[in-house]
């Protein structure tokens, strides 16, 4: 017997070790990923990190926050943004 494929086989978030499954609806994650090219102190290097939804959203908060501190004293750059890191809206087909 073959060992299941990733796309059956549970997906863990990398954080919080919960399963990304949600029942009725499939693997449900957000993924942080780069790939660093020449040029760059990581070249060659890849990284993706799956996260569960509450995982995925606590690190774009910190992201957040670490924006609004390294542009604290900037008075031409909006500091608060809710939507940061949203490409789209209500696109549950993705279609963007």
């Amino acid at each position: 017997m073959s060992s299941p494929s990733q796309t059956d086989a549970d997906i863990h978030c990398e954080v919080c070790g919960e399963p990304t499954r949600v029942p009725g609806y499939g693997q449900q994650y957000g993924t942080l990923e780069a790939h660093w090219g020449y040029g760059s102190n990581h070249d060659g290097d890849y990284y993706r990190v799956r996260l569960c939804e509450p995982c995925f959203f606590a690190t774009l908060a910190y992201l957040r926050q670490e924006r609004r501190i390294n542009r604290l004293f900037d008075d031409d750059t909006p500091v608060h943004n809710p939507s940061f890191g949203r490409v789209a809206r209500d696109d549950w087909f993705r279609e963007s």
